[in-house]
């Protein structure tokens, strides 16, 4: 099936699902398989990854302050009853004391970073950025391996605020991991700068 393809918008159509067939999401009543990932896109999701986990992840991270718990791929249930598997996410320590478990969470992250597909761009630069306004998540990266490009969103009840919009040739400061500079090109394989 396609990603653009839909059939059913129940709950009980994506628990139907095998678990090892379902790379799906549920979301405004609509079954919506997501896109196998290209090379591109596994190569952005363990660039960002490694940008943010080692100082972030845990208590206290390697090389910068840690308090959160970062996943990949975890079907979360919101309270819409909308169910999401985000390429990336992360919750706050001080939100969220233990690691996030079971299938679904029922906690929703404070960040997600969703990485472009050329056939799951729309529905990531508008379902889900919808979706996510609504329910509140305070930050949201889009990654569009396509263009080398980062966009760093923070959550307003009027809306995402774009604060940060980055190409690959430079080095910032992104919510909420802005307590270290990443390299925007080492999160489509680049490697680091030197010096």
């Amino acid at each position: 099936m396609s990603q653009s393809a839909r059939r059913g918008g129940t709950p009980e159509d994506f628990w139907a699902i095998p678990e090892e067939e379902r790379f799906h999401e549920l979301i405004g009543a609509e079954l919506i398989e997501k896109a196998a990932p290209s090379g591109e896109h596994g190569g952005t999701q363990a660039g960002i990854i490694g940008a943010v986990q080692g100082p972030f992840h845990r208590r206290s991270g390697g090389g910068g302050p840690g308090g959160w718990w970062i996943a990949t791929e975890v079907e979360v249930l919101l309270e819409t009853g909308d169910i999401v598997r985000p390429d990336i996410l992360g919750w706050r320590r001080e939100h969220c004391a233990e690691r996030p478990t079971g299938m679904p969470v029922k906690l929703h992250p404070d960040w997600t970073c969703e990485i472009l597909s050329p056939s799951n761009a729309t529905h990531d630069t508008v379902k889900k950025l919808r979706l996510y306004q609504r329910v509140g998540i305070p930050h949201y990266w889009i990654a569009d391996p396509r263009d080398a490009t980062l966009t760093v969103m923070r959550w307003n009840q009027d809306g995402y605020i774009t604060v940060l919009r980055a190409e690959r040739h430079e080095v910032v400061r992104a919510e909420p991991f802005d307590a270290i500079e990443i390299a925007v090109g080492t999160l489509f394989g680049d490697d680091p700068p030197e010096g």
